[in-house]
This record gives C-alpha cells, sequence and structure tokens, in this order.
C-alpha cells in the first residue's frame, strides 16, 4: 500500500480534495470525500475478496481514492466529473509510482464509475461502480427524500 500512501500525500491530490470539500460545503446530499473514497476502497475490497475477482488491492485503493477527485471541476466548468477525474488522476498515478498500464486500467475504471453497462464486469470498472453505488446508504439518509436519484438506484438494504 506504499503507493497509495504516496497518493494520500501528494500535494496535488490533497489541493483536488480540498477544492472538493469547498465545492460541497453547503451541499445537503451525499458528498465526495474521504470518507467517500475510503468506504468505497474497502467495499471494492471486500467484494473482490468475496468474489475473487483476482483485482489488487492496492490498485482498488487507487481508483478508490481517485474515482470523484474530478467533482470539483463538474461544478466548477460542467466537465463530466468521471472524465475530470480519469484526466486529473494521470499524472497522480504516475508520480506515486503506478505504471503506464496500471494507470489506464485506474483511469478507465474512473472514467466508467457511472457507466450502468459495466456494472456487471468482474473488471475493475465494474468493482468501483459497484463499490461506489453500494457505498452509498439511503436507508440512512435524513436527505433521501429530496434526493434527485431516481429510485431503482437508491440502497434501500445492507448489501455486499
Amino acid at each position: 500500500m506504499e503507493r497509495v500512501n504516496r497518493i494520500l500525500s501528494d500535494g496535488i491530490y490533497k489541493k483536488y480534495l480540498e477544492k472538493n470539500n469547498e465545492m460541497e460545503a453547503d451541499r445537503k446530499f451525499c458528498r465526495h470525500n474521504m470518507t467517500h473514497f475510503l468506504d468505497v476502497a474497502r467495499i471494492g475490497a471486500i467484494l473482490n475478496q468475496k468474489k475473487t475477482y483476482g483485482q489488487e488491492q492496492e490498485i482498488i485503493y487507487a481508483a478508490a481514492l481517485l474515482h470523484d477527485i474530478g467533482r470539483w471541476k463538474q461544478y466548477e466548468d460542467g466537465t463530466p466529473h468521471e472524465r475530470a477525474g480519469a484526466e486529473l488522476s494521470a499524472q497522480i498515478l504516475l508520480r506515486c509510482g503506478f505504471t503506464e498500464k496500471e494507470s489506464k486500467t485506474i483511469q478507465t475504471a474512473i472514467g466508467n464509475h457511472r457507466n450502468s453497462e459495466i456494472k456487471d464486469e468482474k473488471s475493475l470498472s465494474g468493482l468501483l461502480y459497484r463499490a461506489d453505488k453500494i457505498s452509498r446508504p439511503c436507508y440512512l439518509c435524513e436527505m433521501e427524500k429530496e434526493c434527485n436519484w431516481k429510485e431503482k438506484r437508491k440502497n434501500r438494504k445492507l448489501e455486499i
């Protein structure tokens, strides 16, 4: 997990996290912050182990920590955050020691984490998609009635 810890201490990564936090300071709904990123990482690791998908834990954590890092760009200029996140993560991943191949796999997963067509894949993309959706506890949310998520997307029960 050495490279994941490099992400966590990377100055640009911290800057993007701060920008997300600033843009969502008054947000009533689910936030795109470290708590969410770690929830997605841990759920992804559990799913990977339970379903024996064979994904490397360090790659799962890297993808989860970076998957919503472009959310501030969506607020700022309308760029879809999955696309912004894939682009913004490239240099962070290389700086933190991930290979070109690993970086491309992670960037693809980030770019696809809102694409329901890949939800059943055993790939990192499919795993990240499922972990991201499972991580949202709609069954406990005080804002659930005001949420614009479609009813079929809302998590009404614990799932792993």
